[in-house]
């Protein structure tokens, strides 16, 4: 289990830069889908990795 969430934690800090660069990409004005589509499906993913982690925490 230690490996399985030390594996959580590290796509989580993958994805926290990937939110970063993606926001960073996004222009203050007409927003392209594309960007935000990678912008939710990351935010998504890390979402849900918070919730397995929960679990695995016992939580």
């Amino acid at each position: 289990m230690p490996d399985e969430m030390d594996a959580i934690k590290k796509r989580m800090d993958d994805l926290e830069i990937l939110i970063r660069e993606t926001k960073a990409r996004l222009p203050a004005h007409s927003t392209k889908p594309p960007v935000m589509m990678d912008l939710l499906a990351y935010e998504d993913e890390y979402e849900a990795l918070i919730e397995k982690l929960n679990t695995l925490k016992g939580r």
